[in-house]
């Protein structure tokens, strides 16, 4: 009997005509993967989610209760299970992974849809073109926050500030063109312009001052650190643009 109570858990969350509480959702789901039966209580209008909130003296829902005890919002029953809570501020390389992980999957699977097999030297060249146009996207869907994160490290966007805005429209259409094997004079050199001074300003940001700031790489709301990560974007884009000239294409 004991055990029994023991598993249960009471929540209260906002589902209401208009908005469902997404981190109610992700409540009940933590407890119920946690073997707990939930006691589920809809706050269906903003009275009452004002007057619970009044009541038990919190500021937001959802909130959860086991064995009588308030537990707290979803980020403190991540906690009280011992899962990390997502921290906004905190720095992380997650973004990166994700996109040259799949920048690396495409590659090889237009390799086997062309080539019958994804281990092709092709391959290799549409990783780094699939990367450059992903990373373009990113950047492309808020410019302006780009360009304002941009300009506290590019050597060049510091002197000229309209080249923080068109960094990702450079980056992007030679990866566009690179991935299609077309005007090679237009996006060979574009790469080797803009992966060099990109990679001398994150080497000196980095290297030489020591500063520790964010990189603009995945965008301007980007947590991740300036550093290594910063600098193999723009290494490949050199390596891009010098490999296709050796190889004369």
């Amino acid at each position: 009997m004991q055990a029994t109570a023991s598993r249960k858990a009471v929540l209260y969350r906002m589902m209401m005509p208009q908005h469902t509480c997404p981190y109610g959702l992700k409540a009940k789901d933590l407890l119920e993967r946690q073997g707990f039966q939930v006691e589920d209580h809809w706050l269906t209008t903003r009275e009452e989610t004002d007057r619970f909130k009044a009541e038990h003296a919190v500021k937001s829902t959802p909130q959860t209760f086991i064995n009588g005890e308030r537990v707290g919002g979803f980020d403190d029953l991540r906690r009280h299970f011992g899962q990390a809570a997502n921290d906004p501020n905190a720095t992380t390389y997650t973004p990166v992974v994700a996109v040259f992980s799949m920048t690396a999957l495409m590659a090889l699977a237009a390799s086997y849809a062309v080539y019958g097999t994804p281990l092709t030297v092709r391959a290799g060249e549409w990783y780094i073109a699939f990367s450059m146009c992903v990373l373009a996207l990113l950047k492309l869907q808020d410019v302006e926050t780009f360009s304002s994160m941009f300009l506290g490290y590019d050597l060049l966007a510091k002197r000229w500030v309209r080249y923080a805005y068109a960094y990702p429209f450079l980056e992007g259409i030679a990866g566009v063109l690179m991935v299609a094997g077309a005007l090679n004079w237009l996006s060979i050199p574009v790469a080797l312009f803009i992966g060099t001074i990109g990679a001398v300003s994150v080497f000196k940001a980095v290297y030489v001052d020591k500063r520790e700031i964010k990189c603009a790489c995945v965008g301007g709301s980007s947590k991740v650190p300036l550093g290594f990560v910063s600098l193999t974007e723009n290494v490949m884009m050199v390596a891009m643009a010098v490999w296709m000239l050796a190889m004369g294409h």
